[in-house]
């Protein structure tokens, strides 16, 4: 399969909402938590965003926003920049992938699934069916 996979529950529940949000959507369709789709959003709307200046916007503690920008990072949702400081070191700053990429992303990643789950159909089989 690929890299990122609807969750079946979370599907479903998306398939009972009459009107799901984005956040509900990106949770579901790259298997993130709805913790971290809200670091994405607000990464939308805070880009060049630090762990800490993130970790008070969402009002969370700064190793679950590093998780949830770990996380963000491996489905292709975010990226990180550092920065170098004036008075020496560095800062690693944050930024969302663009909105219109994201949704090209979902859009992959679910006919992906999809084409998945149809081949999964076409090998089912008599022996499978009797078992049930």
């Amino acid at each position: 399969m690929s890299r990122t996979d609807p969750s079946p529950d979370r599907f479903r529940e998306l398939m009972l909402d009459d009107e799901p949000g984005f956040g509900d959507v990106l949770a579901c369709v790259f298997g993130i938590q709805r913790h971290e789709a809200r670091t994405y959003e607000v990464l939308l709307t805070h880009p060049g965003s630090t762990v800490e200046e993130l970790a008070s916007e969402l009002d969370r503690d700064r190793s679950n926003v590093n998780r949830s920008l770990s996380t963000l990072r491996e489905k292709g949702l975010a990226e990180r920049q550092r920065r170098l400081l004036d008075g020496g070191g560095h800062v690693y700053q944050y930024a969302a992938t663009p909105l219109e990429e994201t949704r090209e992303l979902m859009h992959e990643t679910l006919d992906e699934w999809t084409a998945y789950v149809h081949e999964r159909i076409d090998e089912f089989g008599e022996s499978e069916v009797e078992g049930a």
